[in-house]
């Protein structure tokens, strides 16, 4: 059965807060991230889209704030990017699996995997992607060249992965 209008803003409107923070962690202005909330609303009601469920509805929103958002940072023209895209697949990962009914263990295997990091990861991953640094500033404040900091980061975007997918499957062995 498909979703009527009021259904879709029921919803939506249900989840503003959800889907304007989905944005906001793209873009880190408030006001951009609400503009993107009513943009998201717009196109759910459009006759272009139809939505099964709940759970595609809300899928396709936060996928949908985020291009958005990708978009509003593409157009400002100095804005740095706070979030790169392995994180910001990482979040849509998550909100796709929540929108299906199956939150908690990607981001529980995440935080369980960050705590396990030696401490000096940790840091790096809080000044490029929770501080919003770039790596020429992450590089500058940890006294390390650009190329170290990139490799660095790389190995650890592989490492997180793969524990967060050993974590995963030991879950459902």
């Amino acid at each position: 059965m498909v979703l009527s209008e009021q259904d879709i803003l029921k919803r939506l409107m249900g989840q503003r807060d959800r889907v304007s923070a989905a944005a906001w962690l793209v873009v880190r202005d408030a006001h951009a991230a609400e503009d993107i909330f009513q943009n998201v609303a717009l196109k759910a009601l459009a006759k272009e889209v139809t939505f099964d469920s709940d759970g595609a509805l809300m899928s396709w929103a936060f996928i949908t704030a985020r291009r958005e958002g990708i978009d509003w940072l593409r157009r400002q023209k100095n804005a740095p990017v706070r979030l790169d895209e392995t994180i910001l697949d990482v979040l849509e990962a998550e909100w796709a699996d929540e929108a299906l009914g199956q939150a908690g263990g990607r981001s529980q295997a995440l935080r369980d995997c960050l705590n396990e990091l030696p401490e000096k990861s940790r840091e790096l991953l809080k000044l490029r992607y929770f501080d919003g640094q770039r790596c020429e500033e992450v590089a500058s404040l940890l006294g390390a060249k650009l190329d170290a900091i990139y490799k660095r980061l790389s190995r650890l975007h592989n490492s997180l992965k793969d524990c967060i997918e050993t974590k995963l499957n030991q879950a459902v062995s």
